[in-house]
């Protein structure tokens, strides 16, 4: 079991950056492959990156490539994403998710295959 608390959400304005981190309790947080999913209003929840075990592979959505970037430092039981250059479209809540399956089964960001889930950190982008 591993409990997942979401952190840095807020209000910026398009164009700026956030780094949101996402801190983990319980068993050892390199057993998981990490992901992260956002949630907009009226809309379905959808994949935004995920990261292997050991932090050398990862996979981003085309939405976010080239502007958002996960990583993990097993040390310190995190796993972040660093969202630069913000658009409005980016207004979401942010969910941080752990699964125990392999990375060829997660790293398509297939939400039903990961087992933990945060409670989530809000992102608002104003224009």
């Amino acid at each position: 079991q591993v409990q997942l608390v979401e952190s840095g959400g807020g209000l910026v304005q398009a164009g700026d950056s956030l780094r949101l981190s996402c801190a983990a309790s319980g068993r050892t947080f390199s057993s998981y492959v990490t992901a992260w999913f956002r949630q907009a209003p009226g809309k379905e929840r959808e994949f935004v990156a995920t990261i292997s075990r050991n932090g050398d592979s990862t996979n981003h959505a085309d939405s976010v490539k080239g502007r958002f970037t996960i990583s993990r430092d097993n040390a310190k039981n995190t796993v972040y994403l660093q969202m630069n250059s913000l658009k409005p479209e980016d207004t979401a809540l942010y969910y941080c998710a752990a699964g125990t399956g392999s990375w060829l089964l997660l790293y398509r960001g297939a939400q039903t295959k990961y087992n933990y889930w945060g409670q989530g950190t809000q992102v608002t982008v104003s224009s």
